[in-house]
């Protein structure tokens, strides 16, 4: 039996993160996977500090937009094949996607798009959320076991955020993305988190206008999710709201295989 603690973060740029003491806590913490979004750089851009993190594998995936999006993982585990984005037309220049493949289980690791901006946006959101959970359905129709993390910019239930009923018109509560995230469900995937821990109050991400941190006015919208065959191996689930350097906070899993 082996235990595995797995780390997804929204950092809201790797470089800026890598000057608010990103190395001495991923020293500290060492996730045997550790998932990040709104990397917000090409790995040219990066020094060998963040490109080659001793005992890391690392995988990035990066926008054609300079300075957007970005995911990056890094793994203990050398796992047997990487890839990026969903394969579909029109929705992988914006570097989205990493999918790292282990014996056990693949792991997507995804910054899912904010829809907030304009129609144009959330119909991308929408159209993003409906490929990609068909890409997962598929894969756990074919028996394989799957883990997606990351920063899916919508809270699921009331309980999910500070202030539910100043936000239903706003994207990240709209009851159409929060259809999307009861399709999930639906489709046979467990919302970890709520598997441990059913408090309020719980969020990972605070706006940076209004001091909403300290106060904790936040969302809970990154998310770890495994199909339910493979649900029994999650342990642990739960969520750093100690940790800085990010409009996010870290969440995380453990797994015992």
């Amino acid at each position: 039996m082996s235990k595995l603690t797995l780390i997804s973060w929204n950092v809201n740029g790797i470089r800026a993160i890598a000057r608010k003491g990103f190395a001495p806590w991923l020293e500290k913490v060492q996730p045997d996977i550790l998932c990040l979004q709104e990397t917000k750089a090409n790995p040219n851009q990066l020094d060998k500090s963040l490109k080659n993190i001793p005992n890391y594998h690392s995988y990035f995936s990066s926008a054609a937009k300079a300075g957007y999006s970005g995911v990056a993982t890094y793994t203990k585990i050398k796992p047997k094949q990487a890839s990026f984005g969903l394969k579909y037309d029109g929705i992988d220049e914006e570097g989205r996607v990493a999918l790292t493949e282990y014996d056990d289980f693949l792991l997507f690791n995804v910054y899912f798009p904010n829809g907030k901006a304009s129609k144009e946006r959330l119909a991308y959101k929408m159209k993003f959320y409906d490929e990609f959970l068909e890409t997962v359905s598929k894969l756990t129709k074919q028996g394989k076991n799957v883990i997606f993390c990351g920063d899916v910019n919508t809270a699921h239930k009331p309980i999910d955020l500070a202030r539910p009923k100043e936000n239903e018109t706003i994207s990240g509560f709209l009851p159409e993305e929060r259809a999307w995230l009861d399709k999930v469900i639906a489709s046979g995937f467990i919302d970890t988190f709520r598997v441990f821990n059913q408090k309020p109050d719980q969020y990972s991400w605070w706006s940076q206008r209004t001091r909403a941190r300290q106060r904790n006015v936040g969302w809970r919208i990154d998310y770890f999710f495994v199909n339910s065959v493979f649900a029994p191996k999650v342990t642990n689930a739960f969520i750093m709201p100690e940790v800085m350097g990010s409009d996010h906070c870290p969440i995380g899993i453990e797994i015992q295989l």
